[in-house]
């Protein structure tokens, strides 16, 4: 599991709840688990026994999206650092949920980060997100995102 430093020096261990591989044919691949439920302050992925405040997913896995790790606050908002974790798992789509009243921002810099990685990006109210992300998943694209449950 990977350990990451807060901005106050102290290394945080977030607890990664990963997810089976599906077998097609000869391949085998990670997919995006489905997020089953969304309301105030509460997200729940399917197949994760805990539920999240606010949540990242990627193809295989899930885990709160704790915002002291990178000191990301609603402003300025979704700084790179929040998704590289997902960036890395390979995904063509990232999908970022600015919370229940869009109160998170997502700067323009954020924005080109993902781009120039060649990932497409998607910034939403968070229930349009969850279901964005959801009806990709359910197509099997690679497919990541973060979310914000409450303002």
């Amino acid at each position: 599991m990977e350990t990451m430093p807060s901005p106050s020096g102290r290394v945080l261990s977030p607890t990664v709840h990963e997810f089976e591989s599906i077998q097609k044919g000869n391949n085998t691949f990670m997919s995006s688990p489905e997020i089953q439920s969304v309301s105030w302050g509460h997200m729940k992925v399917k197949g994760c026994s805990s539920s999240y405040k606010d949540c990242k997913v990627w193809p295989g896995g899930s885990r709160e999206w704790d915002w002291r790790e990178t000191g990301t606050d609603h402003y300025p908002g979704v700084q790179p650092a929040d998704l590289e974790e997902i960036l890395r798992k390979g995904v063509q789509t990232l999908v970022i949920g600015r919370g229940m009243s869009e109160a998170l921002q997502v700067p323009p810099s954020t924005v080109e980060h993902v781009k120039k990685q060649g990932v497409e990006v998607k910034v939403l109210q968070t229930e349009k997100a969850v279901k964005e992300y959801n009806n990709l998943a359910g197509q099997g694209a690679k497919v990541g995102g973060v979310f914000h449950s409450t303002c």
